[in-house]
């Protein structure tokens, strides 16, 4: 059940991602999507979208191999 929940959190913000980079395209070819009344309004969400959920998996990635010392000694945890 936790590797369940943990693949959620991961898929999750990849579809953000998706989605954000799918805004984006749209944007570049001249497709105007429904919700969005101008195109810039629209690449402007997606590139957000796919910072935010690029940024969430980078992130969680580097903390589980930050807390199991798999990462370069500049970016590990120091207990003073």
């Amino acid at each position: 059940m936790i590797r369940l929940i943990a693949l959620l959190i991961m898929v999750i913000p990849g579809c953000f991602a998706a989605l954000g980079i799918k805004l984006m395209r749209d944007m570049l070819f001249g497709i105007l999507q429904p919700p969005f009344p101008y195109l810039w309004l629209q690449f402007l969400v997606g590139l957000v979208l796919f910072i935010g959920g690029l940024g969430f998996i980078a992130g969680f990635v580097f903390y589980r191999d930050r807390k199991r010392n798999k990462v370069q000694k500049r970016f590990r945890k120091s207990f003073k």
